[in-house]
């Protein structure tokens, strides 16, 4: 099967290849350091770039499909505007935690697609680190307080008189200083019919640093599960593709709901490998089974 020279082969097939970054909000600033460093690409920017057209956060356009099929859009046409055959794009998500639906939580993917290798690798990142929030106000006050505390002025807002997402609203974005606030907000309150507009955090990448911060995350995670080679082929992405439950009891050694093993596939060569307890523990509490403590 493989060798040594397939395996090191196969961690250097992106090195010295130009890869095409799909933004138009700044995302370089922390994806193409790390990308440029651990993978030995150089990253290009396509100029007017419009990503909007594939979705936007304040919902004048709808995205489209999946967030993963969203960041796969928008890397296909980057190829096809700047005639490369290796790009990279992002899709961030906010909504309710799955697990903690009470908490806020931004889910960013970073997706490599390289059509010279037929590869495509997804890195991910979830995290309860975001600002992400809005609020109806009536006043200058309110909309200061609100503000404040979502982290303005290093933080971005986005004020909206209407319904974005009906197509009549009128929307105010990028705004970071007072000035620009006080005159959206009292512009926007003369026009309002209610007497109130509504105000957001500004949720894309150059606006906003903590969610910057967890695209920086999710590049890492792709970098990591690229550099996860099969045993068998030597081909990147050797990642999980199966968490199968069934982890016992301690005290009544009944299978309880949490993962006793991981399964690794290759996306190359179809091997598989089982992990054993992937999270270190051999027995799951008593009381996080659904016996013991039902």
């Amino acid at each position: 099967m493989s060798n040594i020279s397939e395996y090191v082969n196969c961690s250097e097939l992106l090195i010295n290849r130009t890869a095409v970054l799909a933004t138009m909000h700044q995302k370089e600033r922390v994806i193409a350091p790390i990308l440029e460093r651990e993978l030995g690409v150089t990253i290009l920017v396509p100029a007017d770039f419009d990503t909007d057209i594939f979705g936007t956060f304040t919902r004048e356009v709808k995205r489209l499909g999946t967030q993963i099929e969203a960041a796969r859009l928008k890397a296909e046409k980057a190829l096809e505007i700047a005639g490369e055959t290796l790009a990279f794009a992002s899709e961030g998500t906010f909504g309710p935690h799955p697990m903690m639906p009470y908490l806020a939580a931004n889910r960013e993917i970073v997706i490599l697609l390289d059509r010279d290798n037929n590869l495509e690798l997804i890195g991910e990142s979830l995290s309860v680190e975001t600002n992400y929030s809005h609020q109806l106000v009536s006043s200058i006050e309110e909309a200061d307080n609100f503000a404040k505390q979502a982290g303005f002025p290093e933080h971005g807002m986005v004020v909206i008189v209407g319904e974005a997402g009906l197509g009549n609203g009128e929307i105010v974005k990028g705004i970071t200083t007072e000035k620009q606030l006080f005159d959206a907000v009292s512009a926007g309150l003369n026009k309002s019919s209610t007497g109130r507009v509504h105000v957001e955090t500004d949720m894309r990448a150059m606006y906003n640093p903590t969610r910057m911060k967890n695209i920086q995350n999710a590049t890492l995670d792709l970098v990591k599960k690229f550099q996860q080679f099969c045993p068998e082929c030597g081909w990147p992405g050797f990642e999980i593709a199966e968490r199968k439950i069934g982890l016992p009891c301690g005290l009544c050694y009944f299978p309880s709901q949490l993962v006793r093993s991981t399964i690794y596939q290759c996306k190359n060569c179809g091997y598989t490998k089982e992990e054993l307890f992937p999270d270190g523990r051999e027995t799951a509490d008593p009381a996080q089974c659904q016996y013991c403590n039902p």
